[in-house]
């Protein structure tokens, strides 16, 4: 059974693929793989080129459901003090 964000229509999310990660538009790419890509240092364009499959709103929209999924997530860090 595939699920739709109400806010993020290209975001998918189906227990049967890919283990229940968000997904692009029901495909086998995560949003995690999208956001990797990208901190890695690719292009929007690279991306693009190498996944033709995906269209550049796919991108901003992983992109905006990343920054709403992590909007009220506490994430403790540890280490010295600033």
């Amino acid at each position: 059974m595939e699920l739709r964000h109400p806010q993020f229509q290209r975001i998918t999310i189906n227990p049967e693929v890919c283990f229940g990660k968000p997904c692009i538009r029901g495909l086998r790419f995560p949003v995690s793989t999208l956001l990797g890509y990208l901190a890695s240092g690719m292009t929007i364009e690279e991306i693009l080129t190498d996944f033709p499959f995906l269209e550049k709103e796919d991108i901003f929209e992983g992109l905006a459901f990343a920054a709403t999924a992590l909007e009220d997530k506490f994430i403790p860090l540890k280490g010295h003090r600033v």
